[in-house]
Formats: structure tokens, C-alpha cells, sequence
């Protein structure tokens, strides 16, 4: 066929019965833009697809009577179809180009605003920490026991790179190992092992691609068809699994879980957290990723919501809940809520934590469906969170558990992770 596969991302059918209401729930993602043209589009479309289905009814009733004074009719008929299959492709393409820019619509309950300024805080947890002494950051702590190292990674890798070394590295690593076996333990996730490349196509299914290539890394080959890039994060990978499927409702919930480095340009972050560990293009990250029946998207949110603040209160961090706004919500999110941690050095929350429901946003660009209660095809819904950034959890560590003389008290439950160390320092 002429016509390559059209993904799908927002329902044309949807926006063409209800065009105001779409704009204005576009309007709350600070996205503004006219329909008229995508409207006239798909108006222009429709009406191809008709005359089309008219032509080839028409050549199917001359192929019947096989008369052969309509040959050069039958004939013309033929050519007429194609140039309408060319057009189709055109057009079907500009719409597909308009709808993968748009965001995913907020759900009611989330609050409206531009930006992180209007998150509501939902509630505080834990007691923040009070030092005989002024708390220093983690970065210092790092350097004093030689233990964290920004300068060689710049020799050796630029900008935004860090070698952690000894006692640091084995609690990163404690800490990854740690969430997954409470995330697979207790909290019923499957483990996957993943790879870390995937296809342009991966990339679109969960809305990275084409809005924010500008913050992938992509990977060069000699193939210039076949586009490959890093993982920015691992739920590109794990909510692909089920791209061009169509599963059972018993197989339903599937919950996966995975930690895997991580890969972010930062674009658009020149001069924020230029030191230490916060914003870097290399870290990891234990990654949870729900595949539901839509109906219990908001259910499994705050399922999944519980278990990224178990590994906070298991670890005795102080934190927030707090559900973002329409203008601070990612792209494929309806709904979302971050978790902040107390980090004592800036005398603030940070985020550690972001779970979203995208309902069936991402289902759609990935064609990711089963069978209703109905017995009817339909698109699943899909969930993501960090359970949690392991690279920020050692900061809160390192910061909240600080002492006097530079040390860092190892958290409890870490303890065995650590050879049974209680301390580093």
C-alpha cells in the first residue's frame, strides 16, 4: 500500500466534535494553537477517502462485467486512485505532524497555572533534620572525603559527569539494589534487565520524539535510515514493551521495574545546577511503569505514588507529595505527582521523585491495546515514576545524615547492602 501506517496520537474524531473544549484544555498546557488548519485537513481528508471508495466501487462493477469498451475507463480509473492515495499520504501526514506537537490533556483535579508556582502541595513527611552544625552540601562533603570527583570527569567527559569512587560508588549501588528488591519484594513489580538503545520510533511511542529530540542523546551510525538514541529514561523502554500489542485483560495490571543509567542533554538548562550531582547527563535511575486498563489509571497513580514514598520513609528521609500543575506537567502526563526531598544545603525540597498517569496518551502512539470489559478493542493505559533517582537519593543521604566531623552515617536499611558498614568517613 501506498499509504504507510498513520500512528495515533489525540483522536481526530474527539476534536472535530468538540473543538472548543480542546483548545481550551490545550490552553492549560501553555500550548496555543489554531485548529482551523488541522480542521480543514481532516475535512480534506475525509472527503479523499470518499471519492476514493466511490472510484474504486466503480472499477469493481466494471471488473464484473467484464466489458472490454470500459477497459481504458477501468484504466483511467486506476490512475485516478493513485493520485488520491498520494494526496491521502500528504495530508494524513500533515495532520500526524500537528497532533504528535500536542501534550497529553490535564485531567480535572489538576490545578491550572504556567508553571511550577501553582503545584499544590499535598502533604509533608518526616521531620527535617537540625544540625549543631551548618549543614554543607553534598558536593563538599564528597570532595573532603575523596570520594567524589567533578574534575576528572570533565577531562575525560566534559561538563555534567561525575566519578564516585570507594564507599560512594558501593552506596550507589546499595541504594539501586535496595529499591528493587522492596519494588519486587513487596511491592510485586517484575524486574527487567533492558537494553539502553532504542528506535526513533520507541521514542515517539512515549512522547519524547519529535517535541524534545533537541535533549536526546542520538547515537550515529553508518545507516543513516535507522536512527537510534540513549535511554533518557528507562520508561521509554519498559512501556514500549507492550508497542503494537494487543493484550489480554487478565494479563492486566503488568508491573515492571528496572534501574538503568540514564542520558539527558539538559537542554534549555544552561546555568542551573552546574555543581554537584543534580542535573547531570549521565545518572541512574530505578524506574517503575504500570500497564493498566484505563478505568484504573488513577487508582494504580496512587499505588504507584505509595511505593516511591516507602523507599523515602524506609530510608528516613523528610519529604513532599506535591500534584503539578497543568503548565509543570510532562508532556505525555494527565496527572501527576512529584515527590520532593529535603535537601539541607539549599534549605529546601528537591525532586526525587515524578509519577504520572498518561492514560492512553503514549497507547495510542504506540498502538497498545486489549479487550474491554465490552469485548471491545481499546487503547490501555500507562503509568510511570521514579522509584526513586538513585543519584539524588545519595544526595539526600549524604546531606540529612551529615555529621560534625564530615562523616556520613549510612542509613539502616542499607546497612547490609554495605558489607555491614555504618558509616563512610
Amino acid at each position: 500500500k501506498l499509504l504507510r501506517k498513520r500512528k495515533k496520537m489525540h483522536n481526530i474524531k474527539l476534536i472535530r466534535k468538540e473543538p472548543n473544549f480542546f483548545l481550551k484544555k490545550l490552553s492549560h498546557r501553555n500550548t496555543n494553537i489554531s485548529l482551523k488548519n488541522l480542521l480543514d485537513l481532516d475535512k480534506k481528508n475525509r472527503e479523499l477517502i470518499q471519492n476514493k471508495e466511490k472510484l474504486e466501487q466503480e472499477k469493481k462493477i466494471i471488473s464484473k462485467k467484464q466489458d472490454k469498451s470500459q477497459f481504458s475507463r477501468s484504466k483511467k480509473i486506476s490512475k485516478e486512485i493513485e493520485q488520491f492515495d498520494k494526496s491521502h499520504i500528504k495530508i494524513e501526514n500533515e495532520i500526524e505532524a500537528t497532533l504528535s506537537s500536542l501534550p497529553n490533556l490535564a485531567l480535572d483535579e489538576v490545578p491550572v497555572g504556567n508553571d511550577a508556582s501553582s503545584n499544590k502541595e499535598i502533604k509533608k513527611i518526616g521531620e527535617i533534620s537540625k544540625f549543631e552544625f551548618k549543614p554543607i552540601s553534598h558536593y563538599e562533603i564528597g570532595k573532603r572525603l575523596n570520594l567524589m570527583d567533578f574534575d576528572v570527569a570533565t577531562k575525560t567527559s566534559g561538563a555534567r559527569f561525575v566519578f564516585l569512587k570507594d564507599k560512594l560508588a558501593l552506596l550507589e549501588r546499595a541504594i539501586s539494589n535496595f529499591m528493587l528488591d522492596c519494588h519486587t519484594n513487596e511491592f510485586g513489580y517484575q524486574e527487567i534487565s533492558p537494553p539502553l538503545i532504542v528506535t526513533d520510533n520507541t521514542m515517539f511511542g512515549t512522547g519524547q520524539l519529535p517535541k524534545f529530540e533537541s535533549d536526546q542523546f542520538e547515537i550515529k551510525l553508518e545507516d543513516e535510515k535507522s536512527r537510534k538514541f540513549l535511554i533518557p529514561t528507562a520508561e521509554v523502554i519498559l512501556t514500549n514493551i507492550v508497542r503494537e500489542s494487543f493484550l489480554k485483560k487478565e494479563e492486566l495490571p503488568l508491573r515492571l521495574v528496572a534501574s538503568t543509567a540514564c542520558f539527558r542533554k539538559e537542554a534549555g538548562s544552561y546555568g542551573k545546577d552546574t555543581r554537584g550531582m543534580i542535573r547531570q547527563h549521565q545518572f541512574y535511575k530505578v524506574e517503575l511503569v504500570s500497564i493498566v486498563e484505563p478505568k484504573k489509571c488513577l487508582e494504580e497513580l496512587d499505588r504507584m505514588t505509595n511505593c516511591a514514598q516507602q523507599i523515602l520513609e524506609k530510608l528516613k528521609l523528610p519529604y513532599r507529595v506535591v500534584m503539578l500543575s497543568t503548565g509543570d506537567m510532562g508532556f505525555s502526563a494527565e496527572k501527576t505527582y512529584d515527590l520532593e526531598v529535603w535537601i539541607p544545603s539549599e534549605n529546601k525540597y528537591r525532586e526525587i521523585s515524578s509519577c504520572s498517569s498518561c492514560g492512553q496518551f503514549q497507547a495510542r502512539r504506540m498502538n497498545a491495546k486489549y479487550k474491554n470489559e465490552s469485548n471491545e478493542s481499546d487503547f490501555l493505559g500507562t503509568l510511570n515514576g521514579s522509584g526513586l533517582a538513585v543519584g539524588r537519593t545519595l544526595i539526600a543521604i549524604m546531606e540529612n545524615y551529615q555529621q560534625k566531623d564530615g562523616s556520613v552515617i549510612i542509613p539502616d536499611v542499607l546497612r547490609s547492602y554495605m558489607h555491614g558498614e555504618e558509616r563512610i568517613g
